[in-house]
């Protein structure tokens, strides 16, 4: 793909390009927001470096792509709701993010994207992963391909933000509400065709995705499991090493990822705004 004003340099052959070229804390005319936008869309996740962002701009480049969602568990910053600060103290030993899942999926309209900014880094570790769903659902065979098509997968922050939800539980660094005893849930299809690319997508994820409609979380398990394999592997992924004033932005509607946990004993501090979508279809 050819951009004009913009430098895109991909990171996998999978997914994931390195953008060059841009400020985003800057007012961007239309022709260079048109490159990045293309960008985010042909490569699924894109990545910018030495970033200087106060919560506003970070918050201005999203509104760029939509309204910015409030999250229901998590309190944003006092001055800021829609910006979301993401700590993990030297001391603590969970992370947040640590497990692969798709923003938002426990909503009834799920994030589009999720803009992450990083303001405090180890000196080692803590990357990310990112793995294409579109690139894991076109892998399958036709045979899978046809039963997974109109399947309907239940959605839910339960095993997260429930009563004894382990996001609620276990991060004294970031300000997490339980949800009560009655956590929504929501459908959604199993495969879902992205609404500007109009490519396929898996779209379930461990962290969120409870059963199938009509079964039982037990009759779901084996075939849930499968796809929770088999849509991370290797060949599906990227890795972005974070820096400082480095930035994020994925698309959570053909996206899955993984913060690793691997800097045990040093702190970490980013900032996420998350850019609301649309009803899965």
């Amino acid at each position: 793909m050819s951009y004009k004003n913009i430098e895109v340099k991909p990171v996998s052959g999978a997914l994931g390009a390195e953008i060059e070229g841009v400020d985003l804390g800057a007012e961007l005319d239309n022709e260079t927001f048109d490159d990045i936008h293309q960008a985010f869309l042909d490569h699924q996740v894109i990545f910018f470096r030495n970033q200087k962002l106060t919560p506003e701009q970070h918050a201005t480049f999203g509104r760029r792509f939509g309204s910015l969602n409030i999250h229901p568990y998590v309190k944003g910053m006092a001055d800021h709701p829609e910006a979301m600060e993401i700590i993990k103290e030297a001391h603590e030993k969970v992370n947040f993010g640590g497990g692969w899942h798709s923003d938002m999926s426990f909503q009834e309209e799920p994030a589009l994207g999720s803009i992450l900014y990083a303001l405090e880094v180890p000196a080692f570790g803590g990357d990310t992963l990112f793995a294409s769903q579109h690139r894991a659902y076109e892998s399958l065979s036709d045979g899978m391909k046809e039963m997974l098509d109109g399947m309907i997968a239940i959605h839910t922050a339960e095993k997260e933000y429930g009563q004894k939800g382990f996001s609620a539980q276990n991060r004294s660094s970031m300000d997490i509400d339980r949800a009560g005893d009655d956590v929504p849930k929501h459908e959604h299809p199993v495969v879902r065709t992205h609404p500007e690319t109009g490519r396929k997508a898996l779209y379930i994820n461990p962290a969120f995705t409870m059963h199938f409609k009509n079964m039982t979380r037990r009759e779901s398990r084996p075939l849930l499991q499968f796809l929770f394999d088999h849509c991370t592997q290797e060949q599906f992924t990227c890795r972005f090493r974070w820096s400082a004033g480095a930035v994020a932005f994925w698309d959570n509607r053909s996206v899955q990822h993984f913060a690793l946990n691997d800097y045990q004993g040093h702190r970490r501090h980013m900032r996420r705004v998350t850019v609301n979508g649309d009803r899965p279809h």
